[in-house]
Order: C-alpha cells, then sequence, then structure tokens
C-alpha cells in the first residue's frame, strides 16, 4: 500500500488536533481518547510518545460535537493531568496543552473561527482555565503561535498575569494551579515530523535543529528543536512544519539528512506524528524513500475529511 494516496472525499465540518500532557500511562491515555468520543465525532488517530509525555489525538466529526468532545477533552485532563508532576521532552503550558480548530482551506476559516471562540469561552467558563487564542484567531500578533507561549515558561506566564501584562481570552486571570493555561486556535494543516539519529547525540541534534529551522537559514515555517529522549535512548530532530506547500517534507527531511552527513551522523528513520495532508507527498519521494516508519495510507488525513 506504501505510495498509494486515495483521494479525498471531502471536507469534515471541522477537524481538530488537540494535543495532551500525557504520553506514558496507557490508562490515562485511554481515559482522555474515550472523552472524545462523543456523537458525531471520530477519533482518527492517536499518537503517544512517553519521551514527549505528550499525545496528540485527530478528531472530526459536526462542528459543535467536535467542540463538545474538545471541552469535555478538557474536562478529563484537569481531572488526570497535573503539570507540577510532570516532566517532558516537550515543551508546554498546559494539561490540555493546545487545542487547533485545523482549517483545511480558506473557506473553512470562518466556521473555524466559530468554533475555536465558542470552545475557548466553554473551557473559560465551565472549567475556569484560563484560555489564550493563537493562530488565526489570536488576539495579539506578538503572541499567535504556541512557542510564543511556551517561550516565557509557565512561572513567567504567572508572573506576567498577576501583574496584568498577560490577560486570557477567555477564563480566570490566573493560571489554574494544576492544568495551566489552554491554547486554543485556528490553523492550517501542520505536519509534524521527527528525524532520529541512532548514533547522534543532543549536541548533533542541537546543530542540526539550529540549521534546518527556519530562523537558521532552513526552509521557511519550519520549527525544529534538537532532544534526547532516554526512553529511546537516541537523539532526535523533532520538526513541525507550518505550511508544507513552501517546505515539502522532502525537502525538510533532506535537510536534516544533509546535515547530518556533514557532521558524520546517522540520520535514521522519520516519525509522522499526527496525519499529513495528500498533497504533501505529491510529486516527491514516496513514504517508504522518505524512511517514515510504519507509513500506512490511513496516516493521510483526505482519507478521513468525509462528511459525517
Amino acid at each position: 500500500m506504501d505510495g498509494l494516496l486515495p483521494e479525498s472525499p471531502g471536507h469534515p465540518e471541522a477537524y481538530a488536533v488537540p494535543n495532551v500532557s500525557e504520553g506514558r500511562d496507557p490508562h490515562t491515555i485511554q481515559a482522555l481518547v474515550d472523552a472524545c468520543r462523543v456523537p458525531h465525532v471520530r477519533v482518527l488517530d492517536v499518537h503517544s510518545d512517553p519521551d514527549h509525555h505528550r499525545s496528540v489525538i485527530t478528531l472530526a466529526g459536526e462542528s459543535i460535537a467536535v467542540q463538545d468532545a474538545l471541552v469535555g477533552l478538557a474536562g478529563e485532563c484537569v481531572d488526570r493531568i497535573d503539570l507540577r508532576r510532570q516532566r517532558g521532552a516537550h515543551p508546554r503550558t498546559g494539561a490540555l496543552d493546545v487545542a487547533p480548530i485545523v482549517a483545511l482551506d480558506d473557506e473553512d476559516e470562518p466556521l473555524a473561527g466559530e468554533i475555536a471562540r465558542g470552545l475557548a469561552g466553554r473551557i473559560g467558563t465551565d472549567l475556569n482555565l484560563p484560555v489564550f487564542l493563537y493562530g488565526h484567531v489570536a488576539a495579539d500578533p506578538g503572541l499567535s503561535r504556541p512557542m510564543d507561549f511556551r517561550r516565557m515558561g509557565l512561572e513567567e506566564m504567572e508572573r506576567l498575569m498577576e501583574e496584568g501584562e498577560l490577560v486570557p481570552d477567555a477564563g480566570p486571570p490566573r493560571l489554574h494551579p494544576s492544568a495551566g493555561a489552554v491554547l486554543v486556535g485556528v490553523r492550517r494543516p501542520l505536519i509534524a515530523l521527527n528525524v532520529w539519529l541512532p548514533d547522534g547525540t543532543l549536541t548533533d541534534a542541537r546543530a542540526i535543529a539550529a540549521r534546518v529551522r527556519e530562523s537558521g537559514g532552513g526552509p521557511p515555517g519550519v520549527r525544529a528543536l534538537g532532544l534526547y529522549l532516554p526512553e529511546s535512548g537516541m537523539a532526535q530532530v523533532s520538526m513541525n512544519i507550518e505550511d508544507h506547500r513552501a517546505a515539502p517534507p522532502a525537502v525538510v527531511v533532506q535537510a536534516v539528512r544533509a546535515e547530518a552527513e556533514r557532521l558524520g551522523v546517522e540520520a535514521g528513520e522519520a516519525e509522522l506524528v499526527g496525519l499529513i495532508p495528500r498533497d504533501a507527498l505529491l510529486g516527491g519521494p514516496t513514504p517508504s524513500a522518505l524512511n517514515i516508519h510504519g507509513f500506512r495510507p490511513g496516516m493521510v488525513i483526505d482519507t478521513h475529511v468525509a462528511s459525517n
């Protein structure tokens, strides 16, 4: 089946990719996924990583039902995740860290915006959690990406909120003691792609990440971190591709492999976190040529986006 990319049957009413700060305990992960299983919502994919201590859940379905699922997920995160005890390689600001509504094309953005704003209000009111809007619904252009919040760290966010310099878009003007804050956004499809370095070090991974990210001269819209993951016993270049038309996955993976070769380090398999748009794989190498571990046609967004 590798390399076969099915045609898209259409768009769902809503498509969301919440990230939760739990990637180790299978019972907790299952409870979080089960919270998303409401009528008229399909759970398309779940990707958990114990080193990142993070799970990425992909949902599609009717707009209000998807909003209901995300409110239920937020409540389950409050009940089950305590950031004061959580440690993982991936930076985070909340138990339900990010809840993006994904606009697959320009026509989807108005509805996605309505869902996101409604979701923020419900989480803030029903669960007493501070919520910040990002992406296409960001209130502050300087805080339009999750990284803008994460680079502050929870202590700095708390200080700024106490001083009134950082005001949430919904919910109380303070961090939740155990669940932090929730980032709710609207964005276009993002590709989360990691490349393993079987014989590389953390220094190697950071050096490669510095060169392949946009700010280091790499392809546009590429965010990259160099990490060492003790559970896996390997270093990793962890990347988000924000615009696959400007930075096709093939170009990004090749950039990582070229930098690894320059350092005399082996670049191993790639790992796809969540799903990928069909057009990101057209006109380039097949998933097997990209060395994406365990790729299957069901990892293509377009196979799932039929209306309910």
